[in-house]
């Protein structure tokens, strides 16, 4: 064999080791699921919720939150008895949140009571009537009529620190997108950015790219046990679905798009450093001494949130899907019991608390929610894939 000959076999050589280490790579950070797998992970959950909680709740926050994900269960399966599941609990609830009609006496500090109408946690309920409305082929506006009633009244008034805890823009921010694109009212999109603008002025920390739970909890007032600052992870989570949520509604041509797309992809680069080994995120995100373990609340919300991004072409796959496959190892192989059980969901509350148990057991109709929307942008990725 001449010099020239050697030359190009070990070009060969050199180039199809190349291919076999890119082709390697690929194939770590794929999701290896089929698109069965994945239904049949939802419909687990869902029906063993649904069985376990036959009597409707109120149409505040946390059951609200849980009709956010079933919608999308419903969704990917189709199966009636999910959306028949949230017709009965929008009807249970007359398509309302707070029922006061009293205009004059509206509030929205934290309450619930009837007159806190423009509370956003009796708000995020619209997102789901608003949904039934769609689905059903827009057929009959009184179901999203005291949203826009309650919304619009809203939006006349001169006060924009309406979202004033982290927690309210998942609440709140999509139903804003979904009534624009109902009504076709630009107010919505304008009020939106307004607020959001506020809820960033009081809570948004730029160095870390995250949010405080509200301004309670800003550092250096608050600190964590160790002295950090302390971002709660489901607050976070809310925060970062929430603006999937509103992204996904927003016109593509829209002025504040690509503001939101920026925020969402900081989020997304700033939590993908504290992740734990184990796929999850613990309760206090930079500091998870100050409340050790598992919590799957923040956990499924970040994931939902990563695959939405990497399904809609605005997060790098290479990047972050080796989050978001230990993410949804950890949400399918330790938070999923054998039942349909969603465990180490961490319980109503606003922050990380030391020593508060947070175990298998630990589980609640918002923790179900999150697990339920994670899993649904799951199935359309493997659905992409194919």
């Amino acid at each position: 064999m001449n010099q020239k000959s050697i030359i190009v076999v070990c070009v060969l050589l050199v180039s199809m080791s190349l291919l076999a280490c890119q082709k390697t790579s690929k194939s770590d950070v794929e999701l290896n699921y089929s698109k069965a797998e994945v239904v049949s992970i939802i419909n687990k959950v869902n029906q063993h919720w649904q069985k376990t909680h036959p009597e409707q709740d109120r149409a505040f926050w946390n059951p609200a939150a849980y009709h956010t994900g079933n919608i999308e269960a419903y969704k990917i399966t189709g199966n009636q008895d999910f959306l028949d599941y949230s017709i009965a609990w929008a009807e249970k609830n007359e398509y309302q949140g707070a029922k006061s009609n009293d205009e004059t006496e509206w509030k929205y500090s934290y309450g619930e009571s009837d007159e806190y109408v423009l509370f956003g946690d009796w708000q995020i309920c619209f997102q789901t009537y608003i949904d039934i409305y769609n689905l059903e082929g827009q057929k009959n506006p009184e179901k999203i009529k005291r949203a826009i009633q309650v919304m619009e009244h809203q939006m006349s008034t001169s006060v924009n620190d309406y979202w004033w805890w982290a927690d309210g823009l998942y609440m709140v921010m999509p139903v804003m997108t979904k009534l624009y694109n109902v009504t076709g009212n630009n107010l919505y999109l304008e009020k939106l950015n307004t607020y959001l603008l506020y809820a960033n002025s009081i809570m948004y920390d730029r160095s870390a790219q995250l949010y405080f739970r509200d301004a309670k909890y800003v550092y250096p007032k608050h600190k964590s046990v160790n002295g950090k600052k302390d971002f709660w992870a489901r607050g976070n989570g809310w925060v970062f679905a929430g603006l999937a949520k509103v992204i996904q509604d927003l016109p593509a041509d829209s002025n504040y798009r690509e503001d939101y797309v920026k925020r969402f992809q900081a989020m997304a680069k700033s939590l993908k450093k504290s992740q734990q080994p184990h796929g999850y995120w613990t309760r206090s995100i930079l500091d998870p001494a100050h409340a050790p373990g598992p919590e799957t609340s923040g956990t499924a919300f970040f994931t939902y949130a990563y695959l939405w991004g990497i399904n809609n072409g605005i997060l790098n796959d290479k990047v972050y899907l080796p989050v978001v496959k230990k993410s949804w190892e950890y949400l399918s192989k330790t938070a999923l019991q054998s039942n349909g059980t969603v465990g180490y969901v961490q319980p109503i509350g606003e922050r990380a608390i030391p020593g508060q148990v947070v175990d298998v057991n630990s589980t609640a109709d918002f923790g179900v929610g999150a697990f339920l929307l994670a899993a649904a942008e799951l199935y359309r990725y493997v659905e992409r894939k194919e």
